[in-house]
């Protein structure tokens, strides 16, 4: 199995309320690392969180804006411990990242998004590779029922624009057939509209 060399998180990004962040300081304790927190004089808070070893430290700046704290970072971690916390915070507290696990002949990009993995990309020598995407069903099935009633709504316009042209056939007087092209032409338009979609 290849072994990681570094993990690097470009872009990543945290929004916190005030308890939240209380409870991520919490949980950094937890992970068995040492945690110096420094209160900036805007109410902003500066966190440098250490491996307890020494060997490491990521520094953590969370801007207040209103009642919300927001942390946006980028930083390359070599040490197992800090680098599990990380990936454990980013799930735990919804965090957006992109993080690339870089090992000796490859790197493994994970995009995430509220949390959640939406993507993983192998980067190589031989270029990218999307190992894992997030498939997002249900609004896909909502687009596959859109388009069906939309099919549905052209065959019944279509349905009303044969009708008409059977009375417009039927009817030779000049008000009745007036009547059907104005209707033809509305119809006509409405199915223009529809067939766009």
């Amino acid at each position: 199995m290849a072994k990681r060399i570094a993990t690097e998180y470009v872009n990543a990004r945290f929004q916190l309320s005030s308890s939240e962040l209380q409870s991520f300081m919490q949980f950094m304790e937890e992970q068995q690392l040492r945690l110096q927190v420094l209160i900036l004089e805007n109410g902003s808070q500066s966190l440098v969180v250490e491996d307890v070893a020494g060997q490491e430290k990521i520094k953590m700046t969370f801007e207040r804006h209103a009642d919300q704290y927001v942390c946006e970072m980028s930083c390359t971690i070599v040490q197992l411990k800090l680098t599990n916390a990380m990936r454990k915070a980013v799930s735990v507290f919804r965090g957006n990242a992109i993080v690339n696990r870089i090992y000796s002949h490859y790197t493994m990009q994970y995009h995430y998004k509220q949390g959640a993995v939406q993507l993983i990309v192998e980067i190589s020598d031989k270029g990218k590779r999307v190992v894992f995407e997030k498939k997002n069903t249900a609004q896909k099935l909502q687009r596959v029922f859109d388009s069906r009633q939309v099919e549905r709504e052209i065959k019944l316009v279509q349905q009303e624009i044969d009708s008409l042209l059977d009375q417009r056939n039927l009817n030779h007087g000049n008000e009745g057939i007036a009547r059907i092209d104005a209707k033809l032409k509305e119809l006509t338009f409405k199915l223009f509209k529809l067939e766009a979609n």
